[in-house]
């Protein structure tokens, strides 16, 4: 190819790009959630479709798409066409968890493109109000003396609350009996009948039951507190530092999605999350609003690769598998 025929390339491809971002987007935009309608998911990617489909001058439609823990919505992202007009919903389990415990028929990193973290709400570790313990401390010896004794309640294999349950153990050097319930509902209804003895559940569920004093609250898996529960202290204060999990969620994009659409979809989010109505009712479901540096691509991209590194490991030595 000749210098100048090359030269000429560019100029069209550069073209081509400018036009793009000048005219996406110029149809209706579909955002693919997972999990069924109602649902927390659901219920936040509504949120943000309300709010962007202001900034974005088209409407945005929610599309569910459920089985498999997520996955088949998933895989709609990634096997749709990387044109900016669909992109997807998820959160740690979708995106990192699911990766450990299933067999993908794709790769979470490389074949998604990441546009921003939208939300997060941190776990309470909650127990039966007749435990010894009055606090994370006490809780902590009172498990090393009970160790094979101790029953941790979690909303099914491979959640978040499986994850995190596991995680303690490790970090402790105790052994518990891991009882999975068909959702974090039943989890939690045992843990206020004192039937099993602690849960870490997400604080949207959590809040109102620590509020009403039906549970004990130990700790916020984060490095600050929840203003809905100012009295319950973070692991850091309580004597477990570092030790964190968020069911965060964000969007991501079909492989080979144009920048310019990333960045456009990004800057509705931004605008979005800087939006009062936004933020109370994202408040109201105990989501966090996440940091500005996570509201971006490449911030959501160093993240997502981040939790893998960090969750892959204690997920795959658990032997945790999923049909």
């Amino acid at each position: 190819m000749s210098r100048l025929a090359f030269a000429v390339l560019c100029m069209l491809a550069a073209t081509t790009a400018t036009a793009f971002g000048q005219a996406y987007p110029s149809r209706p935009i579909t955002i693919v959630v997972p999990f069924s309608a109602g649902g927390p998911t659901d219920t936040i990617a509504r949120i943000f479709a309300e709010r962007m489909r202001v900034t974005l001058g088209q409407p945005v439609i929610v599309e569910n798409t459920t089985g498999a823990g997520g996955s088949i919505g998933v895989t709609r992202v990634v096997r749709a066409t990387g044109d900016g007009y669909t992109f997807g919903i998820g959160h740690v389990g979708t995106h990192v968890i699911n990766g450990a415990i299933y067999n993908l028929p794709f790769d979470l990193v490389k074949d998604l493109e990441p546009i921003a973290v939208i939300a997060s709400n941190p776990q309470i570790l909650v127990g039966r109000k007749t435990l010894p313990a009055q606090n994370l401390a006490e809780l902590l010896v009172w498990m090393k003396a009970n160790s094979g004794k101790i029953t941790f309640g979690t909303s099914g294999a491979g959640t978040p609350s499986h994850v995190s349950s596991l995680a303690l153990q490790s970090r402790l050097g105790v052994q518990g009996q891991i009882i999975p319930y068909r959702g974090s509902g039943p989890a939690l209804q045992d843990v206020m009948a004192g039937q099993i003895d602690v849960l870490f559940e997400q604080a949207a569920n959590a809040v109102p039951q620590v509020m009403g004093g039906t549970v004990r609250a130990f700790a916020v898996t984060s490095n600050e507190r929840l203003p809905a529960t100012p009295q319950v202290p973070t692991t850091d204060e309580a004597g477990l530092p570092g030790f964190y999990m968020s069911i965060w969620h964000a969007f991501w994009a079909p492989k080979g999605t144009p920048k310019e659409a990333i960045a456009k979809l990004a800057a509705a989010v931004q605008a979005a999350l800087k939006e009062p109505e936004t933020k109370r009712r994202l408040g109201e479901l105990g989501q966090a609003i996440p940091d500005a540096s996570l509201q971006t691509a490449e911030g959501l991209g160093a993240y997502h690769k981040a939790e893998i590194d960090k969750w892959w490991p204690l997920v795959k030595a658990a032997d945790i598998k999923m049909d």
